[in-house]
Formats: structure tokens, sequence, C-alpha cells
């Protein structure tokens, strides 16, 4: 998609455009498969798809070939389930809560188990009702999030009686550092990871994320789960980003006005002004998903024309410098560049002082939704819809 500014003007009950390119998000899923056509990858749609819709995302994903779906909560996976044909898999990552069992059981989702605790939660359940139900184990191998911890993993190895009633498919942990491809962790990781894949050799393994994928041939392994990297962000800090933008945003202008030197702007009079300065207020804040340490230090973007963040971000508006530009340029309605060809999504993280995950999942919903589809994509869609 060209992420040209689409729109000059708020149209409706828009008081901003998020638009979703769901070619770019297809064409980056075959990107990260090429890099190793013989893993499965999966797609982390957690979170509502990143807060890009999950339904519009998975089912592009699932026409893209995608068959693994790794979300966080059981709710997500359900929802999902009913969208995409049978021979989709739904795995939860944050494993099974209790009560949570039947539920996994009826809509065929499998539990990411992260401790002896939910591997005998899941094995009891399986054997009341004489099944064998599939999983994932996740094991610590250095980020002390979730997963078996060395010891607990000792453990099981040891008495997989334990695992009664259960077929593990996976065995499977989460790089700390992928992102920095030189971090000497990426290495201790992995090697704490095929050891242990030792004692479950009928496991296969799942390892790589979005910037383990690029680490080399060596973290590839059997199934692979990129997050960031199918919605266009950069899956290194170090290395250009090979992935295509997936989102733009554009906000619309409230008010323009001319302040003389020394006016003080927004809440705590955080900015003054040292000179007279013509201001635009838009119509977005930090309840929008632009955080307020983007206070004095972001920007945004009209016709290759940077504009300053004056003053601290609001709840519901931001203050920028609209000086450079010609007077009268920008009026009420128009439209100015948060992310898109000026200025990445990346680099409002920068400015922000935060990552890109959390810009992209903060996004709010009051932003009009436009999905770019493509012709081919639509036709994939249509051709593997679940009752095709």
């Amino acid at each position: 998609m060209n992420m040209q500014i689409s729109r000059t003007h708020a149209s409706g009950n828009a008081s901003g455009w998020l638009t979703i390119d769901l070619g770019a998000l297809f064409d980056n899923y075959r990107l990260l498969q090429a890099q190793a056509p013989a893993s499965a990858v999966a797609g982390v749609v957690k979170a509502d798809a990143y807060g890009l819709g999950a339904d519009h995302v998975a089912t592009t994903l699932y026409a893209a070939g995608c068959r693994d779906f790794f979300v966080a909560h059981i709710d997500e996976a359900i929802s999902l389930r009913k969208l995409i044909a049978q021979d989709a898999r739904f795995y939860v990552l944050n494993g099974l809560q209790p009560g949570n069992e039947a539920s996994c059981e009826a809509f065929d989702i499998t539990p990411v188990l992260n401790s002896l605790a939910q591997v005998a939660q899941w094995s009891d359940f399986a054997t009341s009702i004489g099944k064998t139900l599939p999983a994932i184990l996740q094991v610590d191998t250095g980020m002390c999030r979730l997963g078996l911890p060395p010891e607990e993993l000792e453990i099981l190895v040891k008495d997989q009686s334990r695992l009664s009633g259960l077929r593990i498919d996976y065995i499977m942990s989460h790089l700390a550092c992928a992102d920095e491809p030189e971090n000497l962790a990426n290495a201790a990781q992995l090697a704490v990871m095929l050891e242990a894949a030792l004692g479950l050799p009928n496991a296969k393994i799942c390892f790589s994320n979005s910037g383990g994928i690029f680490l080399g041939s060596g973290y590839h392994n059997h199934l692979m789960r990129p997050g960031i990297a199918l919605y266009g962000g950069a899956p290194s800090v170090l290395r250009p980003n090979p992935m295509k933008p997936v989102v733009g945003l554009q906000v619309a202008v409230v008010q323009t006005r001319i302040v003389p030197a020394g006016s003080q702007v927004g809440y705590g009079g955080s900015f003054v002004s040292k000179e007279e300065m013509r201001l635009a207020t838009l119509a977005a804040g930090y309840a929008d998903g632009l955080p307020r340490s983007l206070s004095n230090s972001g920007a945004v973007w009209f016709d290759g024309q940077r504009l300053p963040i004056v003053g601290r971000v609001s709840m519901d508006s931001i203050i920028v410098d609209i000086s450079a530009l010609p007077e009268g340029t920008l009026q009420h309605g128009s439209l100015v560049e948060v992310i898109g060809p000026q200025q990445s999504l990346e680099d409002v993280a920068d400015d922000a002082g935060t990552i890109a995950y959390e810009i992209l999942t903060s996004l709010g919903r009051r932003y009009q939704r436009k999905y770019i589809q493509p012709r081919d994509v639509a036709a994939a869609l249509t051709d593997r819809a679940p009752n095709a």
C-alpha cells in the first residue's frame, strides 16, 4: 500500500483514520515463511492482533497459509475459532486458568503448560474424560517469565507419568533478546532450549519469535511464532527493517491559532513560546494511544514538514507547532500524519521512549478504521474461507 496521506480532511464521525494494510500483512507472513521454508510459521494474534483487529488479521493470515495461532487468553481463541476453518490450531500462551479445561477441550484449543501445576491440571482432566489431549510445554530458558524452571523440568523428565493423557506437540520457550542479534543471551538460551528438548524427544521445538527468525537457521526449528514483524514492526533494533508497513495513522486538526511570545502552552505551561507562533490542536491524545511521554518531544508530519509537539499531551488532544508551514495550509479538519511514510512506528516509539509494541497495541478505538485488501488477498480469502 502507498502510505501517502490518502485524505486531506476528516469526514463523517472520524477525528482520525487508522489504515491497516492487509496486503502488507499477507506479504509479511510470506516473507517470514521464506526465511525458513522447512519450518512452519504461526501467527501471534493476541491482544486483538496487537490492536489491529484479530478477525481481519487472522483470516488474512489463514489465507496466506498460516494454520497455527497464538493468543494470550482462552476467550481470544474461542472468538477466533468461530471465524476460521477447523484445520486451524489455537494455542493459549498463558496456559490453563482453573476451570478452563472443559472450554479448551470443547473448542479444540491447546494450552501452553507453564508449570507442573498446570501439567497436573490438564492431565487430570484428560484422564477424567478418557481422552488424550494436546498441549505445548513451555520451559524457562532464562527469561524468568513463563515456563517450567529447570528444577520442575527435571522432575517431569524423570517422571513422565505426570504427562498421562497428554500429547506434547511442542516444547517451547521465548527469546528475551532476539531483537539484539549480537547479544550472547540468544545463543545461551538456544543451548538451554536444545538441552531441554532432549528430555522429551517426541516433542517438536517452537522457539523463534520475530527477531529469532532472523538469527539464523539454528533458531528456526519446527514452529516459529512471529508477532511484531507481521504487523510491520522491525524484528531487530540494529538492522534495516525488512517488513512492509501495515499501519498508517492520520489525525484531524481541531483548531489553529496564533500565539504571541511568552505564551504558556498546554497543561502546566511546560512549553513557553519564545516568539510569535502558529499552533494547531489535533484531535488525539493519550486516550488514543499517543503517550504522554511524547510531550515536547514527538512530532507529526504534513507535506514533508516535521511539526513538533509542544506542551503536554492531553487525554484527547495534542498541540503542534505549524509555524514552518505557509499560513492557511492547515485548517479545521485537515489531516496530518502520525504514522506513515514520513514517520515510522519505530520513530514514534523512539520519541516516546518506549517500544513499537506499546504504541501499536495502544492505538485507540476512536479512530475510523480503514482496511486495505488488495484483490489477490481478497481472492485468497474467498478461496480459503471456512465453508469453502
